[in-house]
């Protein structure tokens, strides 16, 4: 079952965020306090939307955490998804697929013309998943980031 996630998931949507950071080699860089997720998923102006998965049982097992993004060349909104995640237990259940076909149903029905996400380019189960779906890699992007030291130095200059 895919439902809209509420304030009561807010602690195993953290633990759940933790646990893919670990999966990404990255478990350091998973800062994110549940207070911040509690204010950015359900203040009073929320910027990011979350959907989690339950299996038989009504336990949570995955979530996927997104944004509306924008398209100028389309001139409309897309969404961008953040963070898509199964528990290992969980995964070969469909949770993935559902998850994904609920924020697909959204965009047509909103009238958005894209669903996009990142992948790390090892993660061979991820991508062999998605191009079953119909996604397609766009190779002729490269992602840049500015963070901490970077982004501060910049903003400096202002």
């Amino acid at each position: 079952m895919i439902r809209t996630a509420t304030p009561a998931d807010v602690p195993v949507l953290h633990a759940l965020i933790r646990d893919l950071a670990a999966y990404e080699k990255a478990p350091d860089e998973a800062r994110a306090t549940r207070e911040q997720l509690t204010e950015a998923l359900f203040g009073a102006r929320p910027a990011v939307f979350a959907h989690v998965a339950e299996d038989g049982r009504g336990e949570v097992v995955g979530f996927a955490l997104w944004f509306l993004s924008f398209s100028t060349w389309r001139g409309v909104h897309g969404i961008h998804l953040e963070d898509l995640y199964v528990r290992p237990e969980a995964r070969g259940g469909g949770h993935g697929r559902a998850l994904l076909t609920e924020l697909a149903r959204i965009c047509v029905a909103r009238g958005y013309e894209r669903l996009e996400w990142s992948v790390l380019d090892w993660n061979r189960p991820a991508i062999g998943f998605y191009e079953s779906l119909g996604a397609r890699p766009q190779d002729e992007w490269t992602v840049y980031r500015l963070t901490d030291e970077a982004l501060e130095g910049l903003a400096s200059r202002a």
